[in-house]
């Protein structure tokens, strides 16, 4: 198709972070393998694309990697100019615009498929109709979640029983059925879509997504075989559809590019890594909240007094520019233990210094990943999506993490936690008996996780084994 009988892949991410770099990643591995490959999105979104392929592939001197970007057409939905991406969503109010937008995309990817045409397409699930642009060019379409398996599956479990829909009030915990591990939760931590009663734009979008991939050829993992594994039979069997484990994702990143990835850090890397250095192994507490969790000034206040009540050292990550609501003195108190980093951090760099010991984190499947890859443990904080399936996985199944306490989703701000609950936390998980065995536990999936994406491992064969039947799809010598 391409001339050149070597295969060519075309990767058309959602346009927020969490699909942005580990597809951006994906690209790389493929890359990696001897695989063409297109990226297609938006120009505000190129330079977070570019920081995490890194400069060793500069598509100016490597033919094997495009970047295209398509015109996003944000005035035309109703968002305000310069709105590309999830980040620049200025309210929850403009998140159905924002997908309404994602929807007008489609003429211009067929235009991409016919100027650069791949021997397949991997796109976001929340691009459903691309099932249908890939069908018009008779090629496979496969789709990324961006998710583990654990939370897809439980959360078609809750779609196909309902199991919460019988409860007398929405604090009482019942059993996800037919999932493995007996995990409970209540309604009150389910996602204000799983609940909702009739039609509404996103349980559209979650149906249109369910039969586009039923229409697709399979699924595309960021996570490995052994993390899962339950699961992974679990939901192949539940979804009729083959997946292939191919990540941790984000070890597919050379080491010195890996405080590259996503977009520019506001803080110098080496200033870091000496704070770092001077600090012993496993003592320093990392807080981030992803990029897209909010919260109002009162929470800020208590995670700033936990942090300081605690007595640990910690690295916080916060996303808000203003400094108005920090406790007075704060910053002057925590001299010497404890950073402050206003807006990104290179996350996947801090994660893997030995120093850092646990990390209190919003669930995001991305955090969470390469926090099993680093083999660190965690405070488990989740604000939305699946945020709370992630939660129950870390703290139940593979039991690398203790709750913080939230007990309701909330679509952007976050459940509010007072500081004691941080503190107590944080003791369970740095000191003591309980702390050891799920550092050690912690480190045993951190080895697997670098396994896997190692040759002959379990995601390193399950990528082999996807390249070798795109292959074979499209009529080239393996």
């Amino acid at each position: 198709m391409d001339g050149k009988g070597k295969l060519h892949v075309m990767f058309f991410p959602f346009l927020g972070q969490g699909h942005l770099i580990p597809m951006s990643d994906m690209a790389r591995a493929f890359i990696g393998r001897g695989v063409r490959a297109t990226i297609v999105t938006t120009p505000l979104n190129v330079p977070t694309i570019r920081g995490t392929i890194g400069k060793s592939f500069d598509s100016d001197s490597d033919s094997d990697l495009e970047i295209v970007s398509m015109k996003f057409p944000c005035v035309e939905a109703g968002l305000p100019e310069g709105c590309e991406n999830t980040e620049s969503i200025p309210s929850p109010d403009f998140v159905p615009l924002f997908f309404k937008a994602t929807t007008m995309l489609q003429t211009q990817l067929e235009q991409l498929i016919l100027q650069h045409p791949p021997h397949c397409l991997i796109a976001s699930s929340f691009y459903p109709w691309a099932s249908q642009s890939a069908a018009n060019f008779n090629i496979p379409r496969f789709v990324f979640h961006g998710t583990g398996v654990f939370a897809l599956s439980a959360s078609e479990c809750l779609r196909l029983y309902q199991p919460h829909n019988n409860l007398s009030s929405d604090s009482d915990p019942f059993v996800i059925p037919h999932l493995p591990g007996n995990i409970q939760m209540t309604r009150m931590m389910l996602p204000d879509y799983a609940k909702a009663d009739g039609e509404t734009n996103i349980t559209r979008l979650l149906l249109a997504i369910k039969e586009s991939e039923a229409t697709s050829l399979g699924v595309v993992v960021n996570s490995f075989y052994e993390l899962e594994q339950a699961y992974a039979i679990y939901y192949e069997k539940l979804q009729g559809r083959r997946a292939w484990y191919i990540g941790p994702l984000s070890l597919c990143s050379q080491n010195q590019e890996k405080g590259k990835r996503g977009k520019e850090a506001s803080v110098d890397e080496g200033d870091i890594l000496k704070w770092l250095d001077s600090k012993k192994a496993n003592t320093v507490v990392y807080v981030c909240f992803g990029s897209i969790a909010n919260f109002g000034e009162s929470q800020l206040r208590e995670i700033a007094r936990g942090l300081e009540d605690s007595g640990q050292q910690f690295i916080w990550v916060v996303r808000r520019s203003d400094r108005e609501w920090l406790p007075e003195g704060f910053e002057r108190r925590t001299e010497g233990r404890g950073v402050i980093i206003w807006g990104w951090a290179p996350q996947v760099l801090i994660l893997d210094h030995q120093a850092v010991g646990a990390f209190v984190t919003h669930c995001g499947w991305n955090s969470t990943l390469e926090a099993v890859s680093a083999g660190v443990v965690m405070v488990t904080w989740p604000v939305s999506a699946e945020q709370f399936y992630n939660e129950k996985f870390v703290s139940e199944v593979l039991k690398i993490g203790v709750p913080v306490g939230v007990k309701k989703w909330a679509r952007i701000v976050g459940d509010n936690v007072a500081s004691e609950a941080l503190v107590k936390a944080l003791n369970r998980l740095m000191v003591g008996e309980e702390a050891e065995a799920r550092r050690n536990r912690a480190h045993k999936l951190a080895q697997m996780a670098r396994t896997a994406v190692e040759c002959n491992g379990s995601s390193f064969c399950y990528l082999t084994d996807l390249i070798q039947h795109l292959r074979s799809i499209a009529h080239l010598p393996h």
